[in-house]
């Protein structure tokens, strides 16, 4: 699929992923298995996740689950060919969060949202 691109390029999408996980679920998933992030984060995912009240990693490690499952929809591939460990999510001074790593050698636009009950991530890859 080919679309006029902003300043008039022609770019193409590659991918589309979404993903919702249940805070509920996550919280319940940490308190079980406190470990359990280091097999979701990368060791700069994890910096960002230990510098924040319990309240907020359940909400940091909902987000950069889904996003990672997102990108592995995206990608065309689910998670099993590709790791938690081969996608990285950080955000940019201003909050804004980015794939900072990834098999994907396009373009990767990522954005994160929250409620009280869940959090979403969609993904898009572009060439």
């Amino acid at each position: 699929m080919k679309a006029q691109g902003f300043l008039g390029g022609k770019e193409m999408i590659f991918g589309i992923g979404i993903d919702v996980v249940d805070l509920g679920r996550m919280e319940k998933i940490i308190h079980n298995n406190p470990k359990f992030y280091l097999r979701i984060l990368t060791k700069n995912e994890q910096d960002l996740f230990l510098a924040h009240s319990k309240k907020r990693q359940i909400e940091f490690l909902a987000g950069r689950f889904a996003c990672k499952e997102a990108f592995s929809k995206a990608y065309g591939t689910g998670i099993g060919p590709i790791s938690f460990q081969d996608i990285e999510i950080l955000r940019h001074k201003n909050g804004q969060p980015y794939v900072a790593k990834s098999p994907f050698s396009g373009k990767c636009f990522v954005t994160i949202s929250h409620s009280d009950t869940v959090a979403i991530a969609q993904i898009i890859l572009e060439n």
